[in-house]
């Protein structure tokens, strides 16, 4: 009877010892290998802010990933404001280099502001802002046949919310590159 009430004593201890031997056998396996097959190497960070955002260190010059990460698209402007202040027109004059260096690309500006006012103020104000991006990028060498502005005041908040400091990403002009025109 003894060996009977042993023997499953025995088998749990030899499964016991046969799932610790299996884990070390897993954790002692080299995965740097494995890695290095399933993913490419990082390219190494040199921790200045121009280090490529991770996944986007082989973005080619002149594609639309190129503007956004490298350029910028974004404008922001004051409130209830269109003109442009030296924020502004830096992002603008990357814009301008930019989109002197490739001229394949169109450009549809789009206006935005917060809800500071009524609907119709905010589509109005945020036209006028549209439009005097592109008239800085035209000034700055820009073929105006490639550009187009349309506002859209309030209704594509980035974010809804009170604080000032939250509301000024609604007032914006976004450039947004396109290979043809679309409708506004």
């Amino acid at each position: 009877m003894r060996n009977i009430t042993l023997k499953p004593a025995m088998t749990g201890l030899t499964r016991l010892l046969s799932a610790a031997a299996i884990l070390l056998t897993l954790t002692a396996c080299n995965t740097t290998e494995i890695a290095a097959v399933e993913e490419p190497a990082a390219v190494p960070m040199t921790g200045k802010t121009d280090d490529p955002a991770p996944g986007f260190e082989t973005v080619s010059a002149g594609t639309e990933e190129d503007f956004i990460l490298n350029v910028g698209r974004r404008t922001y402007f004051t409130q209830d404001s269109a003109a442009l202040d030296p924020v502004a027109k830096a992002t603008l004059d990357k814009q301008a280099i930019w989109l002197n260096s490739n001229p394949r690309w169109l450009v549809k500006l789009q206006g935005f502001s917060d809800d500071s006012g009524s609907a119709s103020k905010m589509e109005t104000l945020s036209q006028k802002r549209a439009d005097a991006a592109m008239a800085y990028l035209a000034s700055k060498g820009v073929d105006p046949n490639r550009m187009w502005a349309k506002g859209y005041g309030n209704d594509r908040e980035v974010r809804d919310c009170t604080e000032r400091s939250c509301k000024v990403q609604n007032r914006r002009v976004v450039s947004n590159l396109r290979t043809e025109r679309d409708t506004l």
